[in-house]
């Protein structure tokens, strides 16, 4: 395997973050059991399987909402990715709280696809498994190397769209379909999605081919995994990104047929 001959992470630093995603999957798991439970009657009636999946979108959420807001902190605000904000190529570029986000998120990703190949197929089918594996090896190749983390952190904010997709499941699981929160959601999961994982990834390759001087100095195995795993997983996105607006003009018809 062609890692790195000078890795720029290689440290065991970065192991606390893993455990720390671990920890907040399992307690986060624990307490959305406890808190449902006495805020949610329709948690009582669920199913044994339903539950299991209830408590497992808690985590993923709050994954989500950490995850998110810490990429878009690191390629927005933070001088860390700015062109000119230092002499290190950007491929090169990576601080304490990159790796320990990148850390973080492969503890929750251990833990869910722990989950779900152990529940297999109720919390996903292999599409999900082949999301996860992928992810996981992109996001250590980057901890490892410390090499492309703007684009590990470019994909890592897709996560947003996240906590939209989990709700349009809690309010389908309540029975809430014909609400207009499940609307609104849906029309919000459209445009994150349309956002984030559709025009997000655009400006994703586009940025390679800008950097692309910079992007064949990164090793091997990361360089051919940049140039593979990221088609990937938006050909995944777009077949989702299909599906949801499909459901979504469903949606709209039945809510334009009951205000009728």
């Amino acid at each position: 395997m062609d890692l790195p001959s000078h890795p720029a992470t290689v440290s065991p630093t970065w192991l606390a973050p893993v455990l720390s995603g671990i920890i907040m999957c399992m307690i986060v798991y624990k307490l959305t059991g406890f808190v449902s439970s006495f805020c949610f009657q329709e948690y009582g009636k669920l199913s044994k399987a339903k539950k299991i999946e209830w408590n497992n979108r808690g985590f993923s959420t709050v994954h989500a909402l950490i995850v998110a807001s810490a990429s878009f902190y690191l390629l927005l605000l933070s001088s860390l990715f700015k062109e000119d904000s230092q002499d290190e190529l950007i491929v090169n570029r990576n601080s304490d709280f990159s790796n320990s986000l990148l850390g973080f998120s492969i503890g929750y990703f251990l833990s869910d696809l722990a989950m779900i190949i152990w529940y297999l197929p109720a919390l996903g089918g292999l599409e999900y498994v082949l999301h996860h594996g992928l992810s996981m090896y992109s996001i250590i190749l980057a901890l490892y190397s410390g090499q492309a983390q703007i684009y590990i952190l470019m994909v890592l904010f897709t996560e947003s769209t996240t906590p939209f997709v989990n709700l349009r499941w809690y309010l389908d699981v309540a029975g809430q379909k014909s609400s207009f929160l499940y609307v609104c959601n849906g029309v919000l999961l459209f445009l994150g999605w349309l956002v984030a994982r559709i025009i997000l990834f655009i400006i994703f390759f586009t940025h390679m081919f800008i950097h692309f001087d910079q992007v064949k100095k990164i090793f091997p195995l990361g360089f051919y995994s940049i140039l593979t795993v990221p088609p990937t997983l938006s050909v995944m996105n777009v077949i989702w990104f299909w599906k949801i607006a499909k459901g979504l003009i469903k949606t709209l018809s039945k809510a334009k047929q009951h205000n009728k």
